[in-house]
């Protein structure tokens, strides 16, 4: 999504060209490309499928809209699997209209989870909970804090359900190491992610993510907060910015891999 200018193909010339083996991916592209052609590109050029984003959305009430939330994250599950990731990023869902009722829009993820995280399992794909700024919690995320991801996470083994930390979402939250650290010592760190945080947003707010080094984040701490707790994984870089998304898309990529080796490695 970082360079969402560019085609599946152009995306994976331009890796090459810099030397990145390792891609997150968005479901919505790879489907407008082909399943099957996506993985068979990304096998060509050598890339490494790090994630697969996104699943969720599972808070409805509706036993209907309910039962299609499932069926889609099943077919997630499928596309992770054929792509050759073994994690999938789940945005849990806001809440549902009319509904003021934050924990019973948890319970519901809960249950999801339980029935999710078996098929997942059986696929060899990770669920991964992606807490979202509290700004989100309304519409796409009741799920704020990686303490709120982890009291989910932990009623399911680690190899079903762990958490995504992303450092534009959690940074202003003093508890997040010591979360952090929790989440390390039973394995449930599942995905790292950066993005920095700049002001003033954007009208809208989801597509502000700012381009490393930018913002207001010390983007070297959280990484050492992570591999502190023995995550090991990949890093990826996922920034939702229209103006970074207006520019020549290998110039963005350049940048952003010059930024990470400048404020984060």
């Amino acid at each position: 999504m970082t360079v969402k200018q560019l085609s599946l193909p152009e995306l994976a010339d331009a890796c090459g060209e810099l030397g990145i083996r390792n891609v997150g991916l968005w479901r919505e592209p790879v489907q407008s490309y082909g399943l099957e052609a996506t993985a068979k590109l990304v096998q060509d050029a050598g890339l490494t499928v790090t994630t697969l984003c996104r699943g969720g959305f599972l808070t409805a009430l509706d036993p209907a809209e309910r039962a299609r939330a499932l069926d889609d994250n099943r077919r997630a599950v499928d596309e992770a699997a054929t792509l050759g990731t073994d994690t999938l990023v789940l945005v849990s869902g806001g809440l549902p209209a009319g509904s003021k009722d934050l924990q019973g829009a948890r319970e519901r993820i809960a249950d999801a989870l339980a029935e999710l995280g078996p098929y997942a399992q059986q696929h060899g794909v990770r669920l991964a909970i992606e807490p979202l700024h509290p700004m989100f919690a309304s519409d796409r995320c009741v799920v704020s804090t990686l303490a709120q991801a982890l009291d989910l996470a932990e009623r399911f083994p680690a190899r079903q359900v762990g958490v995504t930390v992303d450092t534009y979402h959690i940074w202003w939250d003093d508890r997040a190491p010591e979360q952090i650290a929790r989440a390390g010592a039973t394995g449930r760190i599942h995905t790292f992610q950066l993005a920095d945080w700049t002001t003033p947003l954007p009208e809208g707010v989801l597509n502000g993510r700012g381009q490393i080094g930018d913002g207001s984040i010390d983007m070297r701490a959280w990484k050492g907060h992570v591999e502190g707790a023995g995550y090991t994984g990949a890093i990826e870089v996922e920034l939702f910015n229209d103006v970074l998304w207006s520019r020549d898309g290998r110039e963005v990529l350049a940048e952003t891999a010059a930024r990470f080796v400048e404020h984060a490695a």
